[in-house]
């Protein structure tokens, strides 16, 4: 498994009744998760003590209830920061267990650039939502090109950057259907040392297209490929999509980049350590790619 167990400002403390206790700085929240199918007692205090409790709706979604949460507040993971604020489906704005992948790339963004200090390692974040991944390869020292549909969520990404000293880092910011910027990128004949790719499980495009991962997915590999420097650095796939196995990533991107360039793929599930009982929630799976 890969394993988020650096971080200091959040904390996974306990798991039970469909829901998970978390601290995110100074602050603790009650959220929802699928995963959590066990009932066991909620001994710690903070499951009546808390700031922020998310409650499901029978009907889909849900509300968030607050006591004494600001509007919007920050926490740090290494030297990065990150703006955070409750908003729709349960959400905060960031996806701590991709720290794990942060490091991962970050220390490969990091040797590529030790050995050939004069070599300029692009990114390509796809899906890239408010760009913890973005700003975790600009500060390895990548020039990264950060692509997502909503415009409100490249803000926030930019804003991120900002508060984390990488206003002025090489970063483009596009407000783009990632599907269409892969195509025209194929055209255009531009390639990037690698790929960070977080595609939702279900989405629509601007002109109604839908996207469902399971169907979509492999094309979009297919397609990432032929934008690949001839020696990729490495590529990332996430999936939040349930029945989407590590095994699976790790087929598709064997198939596709593995028998294409060399190299290899590691995937697995991505999980938090919960503090309470010394356990590990699996949160998604990823797969790893590297030349």
């Amino acid at each position: 498994m890969f394993l988020a167990d650096n971080w200091k400002d959040y904390e996974l403390i306990d798991t039970s009744g469909g829901s998970k206790l978390e601290r995110w700085g100074r602050y603790y929240l009650v959220r929802p998760d699928p995963q959590v199918i066990w009932d066991t007692p909620k001994l710690n205090p903070h499951w009546n003590k808390w700031n922020g409790y998310y409650h499901r709706s029978n009907k889909g979604g849900g509300e968030w209830e607050f006591d004494s949460l600001p509007d919007e507040w920050t926490i740090s993971y290494r030297d990065l920061k990150f703006c955070l604020k409750p908003f729709a489906f349960k959400h905060t704005g960031l996806f701590p267990e991709q720290a794990a992948n942060w490091d991962w790339f970050s220390s490969l963004i990091k040797e590529a650039i030790a050995k050939d200090p004069g070599k300029e390692i692009s990114v390509l974040n796809l899906f890239a939502y408010t760009g913890g991944a973005t700003i975790a390869a600009a500060a390895a020292g990548a020039k990264v090109t950060h692509v997502d549909a909503a415009k409100g969520m490249v803000g926030w990404a930019k804003e991120n950057a900002r508060i984390s000293g990488l206003e002025n880092a090489p970063i483009r910011w596009l407000v783009d259907d990632c599907v269409k910027f892969v195509e025209r990128e194929i055209r255009r004949g531009n390639k990037y040392d690698a790929i960070i790719m977080d595609p939702p499980s279900y989405g629509r495009g601007p002109k109604g297209e839908i996207w469902k991962l399971e169907e979509c997915v492999f094309s979009l590999i297919e397609k990432t490929a032929d934008i690949l420097a001839d020696k990729p650095l490495f590529v990332l796939v996430n999936s939040y999509t349930t029945g989407l196995q590590p095994a699976v990533l790790s087929y598709m991107m064997n198939t596709v980049y593995a028998t294409r360039f060399g190299g290899k793929v590691a995937a697995d599930e991505v999980g938090l350590p919960v503090t309470d009982t010394g356990l590990v929630l699996p949160c998604g799976c990823s797969g790893r790619y590297t030349f």
